[in-house]
């Protein structure tokens, strides 16, 4: 403090002075609010100093959160250069000056209710200075309390985390050059970051939902899915907590941009890039998957229609006590494919009906159904014409009630198309 400011103190104190005791009572105590100011702020600067490399700005603020506050009360240099206000444009305004259009009234709302309850924030969003241009502010806030404990204020630290986004889109720009080349797999799979925004995406999933990559930067990951998913959605990404991540993947339904919807099972991913979280979701096409399926099970019945029942056949073996495998049961349609007497295999089990070739394969596979595996074999079955029909025989043990494998084991044959002479 400069003398002739030191002087005008002085000739206020005395002012406020009955008499010289009083005018030195006053002296004193000033000097002491004087001395705790000068801490404050060499304490204040070294607070700066230690963490101007990761922050560019300190904004404090008022307790009250309900509007006009939170008054603002200090900023440092770095928030007027990051902004572009003065102190004095701002001091006794609120840091709502900087937001606008853009600004995210998710994060705004999870602020919001992060510091009703007493605990700090972190979070980012488009922020907006005082020429109007917009930058991405990341806030890192903590109460200041008083010696009781009591919050009394608000410190944010801030940082422009602009140009380190577009890194970020560039490294995975540089990942979907690569991902190209394995689109034909059909992956599908976005990038979020930790409040829910999609950073990129393949042209699978963008194909999927039927959306561009300028529609995408608009939404939040839980707005393309259905209403029964949003909850889940927004618990796992608005505050993302790699705790909470199941390692089995999560079933959702997505709405395509023309109304339909379609199921995706996601699996989740984290990996942190110039200090950013990164979310990958990895979607498999349940619709896609089931729709596969009733083909294939409506193609299996059309086969069966064609070939019929009369084409296969099935054998129960009975394991002995002695430990020898036996044929209990022989189903009719055995003798009219093969025209052999079902006697045969109930005598004599499949040596004699087995071409030799094949026969250990199909003991080999009869031993391990008793032993609780199942398996298939290709084999073939002699005819009473003297020639030999080709099977896919498949063998599974039939369990009892508690799991156990009971008495009898079966086998079924079903003919293929193709005869052999």
């Amino acid at each position: 403090m400069d003398q002739k400011l030191d002087q005008k103190i002085i000739d206020q104190l005395k002012q406020c002075s009955k008499d010289e005791a009083s005018f030195s009572k006053l002296e004193e105590l000033y000097q002491e609010l004087h001395g705790r100011w000068q801490d404050l702020r060499k304490q204040l600067s070294l607070v700066e100093q230690a963490i101007k490399y990761d922050y560019d700005s300190i904004l404090i603020t008022e307790l009250d959160l309900e509007k006009p506050g939170p008054k603002i009360v200090y900023v440092n240099d770095g928030f007027m250069k990051m902004t572009g206000y003065t102190k004095e444009e701002v001091i006794g305004k609120t840091p709502r000056i900087l937001q606008g259009e853009k600004t995210d009234r998710h994060v705004l709302d999870r602020l919001k209710e992060r510091l009703i309850e007493g605990q700090a924030f972190f979070g980012h969003t488009v922020n907006y200075r005082k020429d109007g241009s917009e930058f991405i502010n990341q806030w890192d806030i903590h109460p200041l309390t008083n010696k009781n404990g009591e919050i009394t204020h608000w410190v944010s630290y801030q940082r422009d985390i602009t140009d380190r986004k577009e890194s970020s889109k560039l490294v995975f720009d540089a990942n979907m050059d690569f991902d190209n080349l394995i689109e034909e797999s059909k992956k599908t799979f976005v990038d979020l970051d930790v409040q829910g925004n999609i950073i990129s995406s393949n042209n699978s999933f963008k194909n999927l939902l039927e959306y561009d990559a300028d529609e995408l930067k608009t939404v939040k990951i839980w707005d393309l899915v259905s209403k029964d998913d949003q909850s889940e959605m927004k618990v796992l990404f608005a505050d993302f907590d790699a705790k909470k991540i199941n390692d089995e993947p999560y079933p959702w339904e997505f709405k395509q941009k023309r109304g339909d919807t379609v199921k995706l099972e996601g699996n989740i991913n984290y990996f942190v890039s110039n200090d950013e979280t990164i979310i990958r979701i990895h979607f498999d096409n349940l619709s896609l998957r089931d729709r596969i399926i009733e083909t294939l099970k409506k193609k299996k019945n059309e086969f069966q229609d064609i070939v019929g029942k009369k084409d296969e056949f099935t054998l129960r073996f009975v394991l002995t006590k002695e430990g020898k495998i036996g044929c209990k049961f022989v189903s009719d349609t055995f003798q009219r494919i093969t025209g052999l007497n079902p006697d045969m295999v109930i005598d004599e089990g499949v040596k004699k009906v087995v071409h030799a070739d094949d026969l250990n394969d199909v003991e080999a596979a009869l031993e391990q159904a008793f032993e609780g595996k199942s398996s298939s074999v290709s084999c073939k079955y002699k005819t009473s014409e003297g020639d030999y029909i080709s099977v896919i025989q498949s063998f599974k043990p039939n369990y009892g009630d508690h799991g156990e494998i009971v008495e009898s084991v079966k086998s079924v044959a079903m003919i293929e198309l193709e005869v052999e002479k």
